[in-house]
């Protein structure tokens, strides 16, 4: 069998050797290239599968090879020093298939190479975004928004990358479907793709949640656990809600990208682990960063790709597409005959502004659609006073009572403090807890993990009533 040919573009002498040295020993047909000049010689005359890339060469910079090859081209891997981070990030973006930052490690240097070639030795199977009698479908998404294709177009472009992608978005925009599409677009849709909430889960257990552990690490660890980190090893690993990271768990999670190892709680021994790495937040990472909440270096580790999902309301016409498939699957979900949507629902869809974004239209339609008597949907007021009698949408409630409290009560406590004996009236111990929890998260601008401690309960209890409500 023929070795995969690896090209090392290294200045300096001793490096490239080094490297050479290791890559030989493992199995590869290894050539040096010195100079820009001398990696256009090399790759105009052989069939690369992987090339080791520096950025500062004698003739020029190594960043040209990326912004000018042609089809065919290797999987390049940028090597770099700390202060040229900013460099590397601007190759991934080129198409870089992954950096590494000096001095590395032979363990993460051979799994590197090993992923690149195999990545570029690998028959890549049909990866159309979508059958072609329907545009507006892609990778779980629906829509065809030039905001939105241009994010379908980012997703093409990074697919088959390692580079960390960061995504950001109100809530209900679609964060967790575009790490999915990003996992089934690429070559590592046939290995295991892990979601882990970050806020979901207590502090205490993320880690081992995150990494494993190791029987006897701590109480109740009953047994071996592979962590989330190690399961989706070849795969693709979704870290949501990253801001929610306790600062300590940051530190361990910037050592495991660096280095490519991790370490399971209560284990002396560190484990190779190649994932892909996505992650997604609701808020504003960069005011997180500022804030101290979230470590500057970990940010700039994760946003080396960063997908920006639009909002429902600046989607047009999208929005009428999303409400007759998700119609299409609640009439299939309530054994219904097919449902339709009314003129006057349709402008007033289109005329919404939808804050909860494509998971309030889905809940929005599924009430409307079990209390129809017919399989006409009329809601010309989509106004949640529309709703307020029904039991599933209490979130205008929560809010008029943060707005009007109790006179008996100081501002701060309104919400379920501010409720008299005639509101409770006829309320259930499950209503009026919602009730709490909403104002809650109103008055703190959708933060669970600030709504949590104000209600003196775990943030992943929130969690779990709010998936429980939808």
């Amino acid at each position: 069998m023929t070795k995969p040919a690896v090209l090392i573009v290294e200045d300096s002498a001793s490096l490239a050797l080094g490297f050479a040295a290791q890559l030989e020993e493992a199995g590869y047909d290894v050539a040096l290239a010195a100079t820009l000049a001398e990696a256009r010689e090399a790759l105009a005359a052989t069939r690369f599968s992987a090339a080791l890339l520096d950025l500062q060469l004698p003739d020029g910079d190594g960043l040209s090879l990326l912004e000018k090859r042609a089809a065919g081209s290797p999987a390049f891997v940028v090597i770099t020093a700390d202060g040229s981070l900013s460099r590397a990030i601007a190759a991934m973006r080129l198409g870089a298939f992954d950096f590494l930052v000096k001095p590395v490690a032979g363990t993460r240097l051979l799994a590197t190479i090993r992923a690149a070639v195999e990545q570029a030795e690998i028959s890549s199977p049909d990866t159309r975004d979508a059958p072609a009698e329907d545009p507006a479908r892609y990778h779980g998404f629906i829509g065809q928004s030039p905001a939105m294709r241009s994010v379908f177009r980012t997703i093409d472009q990074v697919a088959n990358s390692r580079a960390a992608v960061f995504v950001t978005g109100e809530s209900g925009t679609g964060k967790e479907v575009t790490a999915e599409a990003l996992h089934s677009a690429c070559r590592r849709r046939d290995k295991a793709f892990v979601a882990i909430n970050c806020g979901a889960i207590p502090e205490n257990l993320l880690e081992s949640e995150l990494f494993g552990h190791v029987k006897g690490a701590f109480t109740g660890a009953v047994e071996n656990r592979i962590g989330a980190a190690k399961a989706a090893d070849g795969g693709t690993l979704f870290l949501d809600e990253i801001c929610e990271m306790e600062l300590k768990l940051q530190v361990k999670l910037l050592r495991f990208i660096q280095t490519g190892m991790i370490q399971r709680v209560g284990s002396p021994r560190a484990e190779p682990v190649d994932v892909r790495i996505v992650c997604a937040t609701n808020r504003d990472p960069l005011r997180e960063v500022a804030e101290g909440r979230f470590r500057e270096d970990l940010y700039y580790r994760l946003n080396v790709i960063p997908i920006h999902l639009p909002p429902l309301r600046e989607r047009g016409d999208d929005i009428l597409l999303l409400a007759e498939e998700h119609l299409r699957t609640i009439a299939r979900e309530e054994n219904r005959k097919p449902f339709e949507l009314g003129s006057a629902t349709r402008a007033a869809i289109l005329t919404h502004p939808w804050p909860g974004n494509v998971r309030e239209l889905h809940n929005v339609l599924r009430r409307a659609a079990i209390t129809s008597p017919g399989t006409v949907l009329e809601i010309p007021d989509l106004a949640p006073a529309r709703f307020a009698a029904a039991p599933a949408d209490l979130t205008q409630a929560a809010e008029d009572m943060v707005r009007a409290p109790s006179p008996v009560q100081p501002p701060v406590e309104a919400g379920p403090a501010a409720l008299d004996g005639q509101q409770l009236a006829g309320m259930t111990l499950a209503a009026i807890e919602r009730i709490a929890i909403e104002a809650a998260l109103a008055r703190h601008a959708g933060n669970v993990t600030r709504a949590a401690k104000e209600l003196a309960v775990n943030p992943s209890t929130i969690y779990r009533k709010m998936e429980r409500w939808q």
